[in-house]
């Protein structure tokens, strides 16, 4: 993980991802309106369900959730279940500071991960992306890029959380520092620091990730 953290091109990156400081005819990446779109998925008013705007949010970072699986989130039960589970997770706590039974096998965070892998045609991937989009200072993003780059933990989200608050949060600062020197939005946690800068840096070293 340092190594990506301390590369060269680590601001460069996130500038690029998020669109700072670029020319008006220079698009960011679409995963740059991820937190962001219509307010967040984690705003108090929506952040213990699964909206519309957070099944759109997902598509920018290049996932569908099936048409029959989103219409069950939006209108049926499996979206009254995943309320459920929302509900008990922590929507404002940081990962580094956040106990690690919050992330724990059977916690609600897990639960909730589990019930929309197992939905059908949605995975662990799209799973993930969902359960950031609505607690992004907690969850992180985790795809096969990333996968590829740091490996196959057996938890990935207790692999990070023990990563972000060894040695008195080093890595922790560290990405705090990369946001702020990149001059990007203290509304971008620093879980999808981490994400884009592990992703932008394995993706230009040419990496075929197996899916």
């Amino acid at each position: 993980m340092n190594g990506w953290l301390s590369a060269e091109r680590a601001v460069g990156d996130l500038r690029r991802y998020f669109g700072i400081g670029l020319s008006p005819d220079v698009l960011p990446f679409t995963g740059s309106r991820f937190e962001h779109l219509a307010g967040g998925g984690d705003r108090l008013e929506v952040a213990d369900r699964i909206t519309a705007e957070d099944l759109v949010a997902v598509q920018t970072l290049s996932v569908t959730v099936p048409a029959s699986v989103a219409l069950d989130i939006l209108e049926g039960p499996l979206g009254v279940r995943l309320s459920g589970l929302l509900h008990a997770i922590p929507r404002d706590i940081d990962m580094v500071d956040a106990d690690a039974d919050i992330l724990a096998d059977g916690s609600p965070a897990d639960q909730a991960w589990h019930l929309l892998r197992d939905q059908p045609d949605v995975g662990w991937v799209i799973a993930g992306k969902l359960l950031a989009r609505k607690r992004p200072r907690l969850l992180p993003v985790y795809d096969r890029v990333v996968r590829c780059a740091v490996g196959r933990p057996q938890s990935f989200w207790l692999a990070l959380h023990a990563a972000l608050r060894e040695d008195d949060g080093a890595v922790h600062r560290q990405l705090l520092a990369l946001r702020r020197i990149a001059g990007v939005p203290e509304t971008v946690s620093e879980l999808r620091v981490c994400d884009v800068v592990v992703w932008m840096g394995h993706r230009a070293e040419g990496h075929v990730c197996p899916r």
